[in-house]
């Protein structure tokens, strides 16, 4: 049967805490307010994107993709990120990414580790490059399940053949539609009690011993 291990991006595979606001500190701006806002179920997912971005072109009016995939480029993986990815496609796994995170983000850390799919949220540009304000929705910050199912189908695995790893609450959904959730450097102890396993260091490979 085929066998599929999902990775949260943010926290995970990547070494920080959140692409969106790594870049909103570079431009020495904050998005409390439209996190407050979507928490409370006052805008959508794609208002929040676009809102992000439009705190970027506030302090850049002509902020290209091309800036904010440098500024992304600083970013480093996981320890242990490159190490289980590789060994985890020697075993025969399908490999994917599933974040409310930047998709350029995804794209680099796709080019060092072996990645088979890339679900993450962007932004558009024009022909320039110039970001135009809107973005890009491709996983629902409070739904990371669903973008779970449909990767699911594309490869025909099911729930026990899914590996699912996350850091957040955000995550817990993704572990619902898995055979394993595993908790790597949980948030909080809610995340660790909705997890299969859980992984208290800051190595990924150690999710190895687990599949």
């Amino acid at each position: 049967m085929p066998r599929l291990a999902v990775f949260d991006m943010d926290g995970v595979l990547a070494d920080v805490e959140s692409s969106w606001v790594y870049v909103h500190r570079r431009f020495g701006v904050s998005n409390d307010h439209s996190l407050y806002a979507y928490l409370r179920g006052e805008i959508t997912d794609l208002e929040f994107i676009r809102r992000d971005i439009e705190l970027w072109r506030d302090k850049d009016p002509v902020v290209t993709t091309d800036k904010i995939r440098h500024i992304l480029s600083d970013v480093p993986l996981m320890p242990g990120a490159e190490r289980t990815l590789t060994e985890l496609r020697r075993r025969g796994f399908k490999t994917a990414i599933v974040s409310a995170g930047i998709d350029l983000l995804a794209d680099m850390i796709a080019e060092k580790v072996p990645i088979d799919v890339r679900l993450a949220n962007g932004m558009k540009s024009d022909s320039g490059g110039r970001l135009t304000g809107e973005g890009v929705l491709r996983v629902k910050l409070t739904d990371k399940g669903d973008a779970v199912g449909k990767i699911a189908n594309q490869f025909r695995a099911s729930k026990e053949d899914i590996v699912a790893v996350g850091n957040s609450n955000y995550d817990v959904s993704m572990f619902k539609r898995s055979g394993l959730g595993v908790a790597f450097n949980p948030d909080d102890e809610f995340v660790r009690k909705e997890a299969d396993a859980v992984i208290e260091e800051k190595d990924l490979s150690k999710i190895l011993d687990l599949v």
